[in-house]
């Protein structure tokens, strides 16, 4: 029995002493052979590092580029006209309607004016006997049959129910209410059989040909602006948008705010309306012929702004980092200043952290910009290309 212990003893004790022996061959040759769960070789690594990042890119081309500043406001129409009435009484004909279009003098309402045409008839009689008793006293006076203080009071009588046919004469005018500008009738406030007061509110005109768009431009934004500058104005409600032109400009900046109050003209009316809620864009720079790139290849560091140009190296293509200015931008592309020329492909999708100098494999726009719609957006501006 001591005998069997001691050998299982001894023979345990030399297997032992193999086996860790044999451990360090064994771990040499497992890594050798790339067992599961070991580093993989460094060549492995750099193929790993190289793989190609999948991208979008879209050519650089010649086009219309404008710079435009946008601004929101209701329209107004310069030329509008309260039409009061010049007497107090009753209105007894109403000749125009909301809506009617009118000319400058033409009637609009007729108010009574009995009391004044037979004012008026009295008056004319008064002076037609005063102006013979002034022929009359004349002929006495040059025959020195008269002072002279009686010629003088027939012809002072005189005068004076002349400045009374004048005042009876414009109280009947007030009967006949005219209108004062051409235009329309926005508003009708009084009825037939109405009792108006002076200077009551009868009827509002709205000269359509007189509208404008007022705007008010950051005080940085002045040295861009001047009389005559091109402008679009776009309504909701309208298809498309009404050419309009800078009228006016304030001379004076508003401390409040820090903006100049700017009048732009939209010559024609083109189907706006006072009060319309619109958009206008001032057209600050034009160019026809510029080499444009799509907005979405802009890639911004801190103030600085970067392109990935697609660069053909002997591994396949490659992204290069390029450092651009921006001259003019619009809505879905800019114009650059850079190392840069007509054709050449910059990266639009899949730029984020890319690196200078990475290889790149090239997707199709359209399925990396995720629909035709965004991708029309990106390459083809709604400025039309110069031809």
């Amino acid at each position: 029995m001591n005998f069997a212990h001691t050998l299982r003893t001894s023979t345990a004790r030399t297997l032992g002493a193999a086996i860790l022996l044999f451990l360090p061959f064994v771990a040499g040759c497992a890594f050798d052979s790339g067992v599961a769960g070991e580093p993989p070789p460094a060549d492995s690594s750099i193929a790993a590092a190289e793989e190609a990042i999948p991208v979008a890119a879209l050519p650089m081309f010649r086009g219309r580029i404008e710079s435009v500043l946008r601004f929101s406001t209701n329209l107004e129409a310069e030329s509008r006209v309260d039409v009061l009435s010049e007497a107090e009484r009753h209105v007894i004909d109403l000749l125009v309607e909301e809506g009617d279009t009118v000319r400058a003098g033409e009637t609009l309402l007729l108010l009574e004016d009995e009391a004044q045409r037979t004012a008026l008839k009295r008056v004319e009689s008064q002076l037609a006997r005063s102006r013979l008793e002034f022929d009359r006293q004349a002929r006495l006076f040059e025959q020195d049959l008269i002072s002279e203080q009686a010629y003088n009071q027939a012809r002072y009588d005189t005068e004076q129910l002349e400045l009374a046919l004048e005042d009876a004469e414009r109280e009947l005018s007030y009967a006949t209410v005219l209108a004062p500008i051409s235009g329309v009738v926005t508003e009708r406030v009084v009825n037939v059989g109405d009792h108006v007061a002076t200077h009551a509110k009868l009827f509002q005109i709205v000269d359509f040909d007189s509208i404008v768009a007022r705007v008010f431009v950051p005080e940085r934004q002045l040295p861009g602006l001047f009389v005559g500058q091109p402008a679009r104005v776009l309504a909701q409600s309208l298809d498309g948008s009404r050419q309009a032109r800078v009228e006016r400009i304030s001379p004076v900046v508003d401390p409040r705010s820090g903006t100049v109050k700017v009048t732009l003209d939209i010559p024609g009316n083109q189907g706006l309306l006072p009060g319309m809620y619109v958009e206008v864009d001032l057209v600050a720079a034009v160019e026809e012929d510029a080499l444009l790139a799509p907005k979405r290849a802009l890639v911004y560091d801190q103030e600085q702004v970067f392109v990935f140009r697609v660069a053909e190296g002997a591994e396949g293509p490659r992204a290069e980092r390029l450092l651009v200015s921006i001259l003019i931008e619009s809505e879905d592309v800019v114009q650059l200043a850079g190392d840069l020329a007509e054709g050449q492909r910059l990266i639009v999708a899949g730029q984020a952290g890319l690196k200078d100098g990475a290889r790149v494999r090239l997707l199709d726009p359209a399925e990396a910009l995720g629909s035709v719609a965004e991708l029309g957006a990106a390459s083809a501006p709604t400025y039309q290309p110069a031809s």
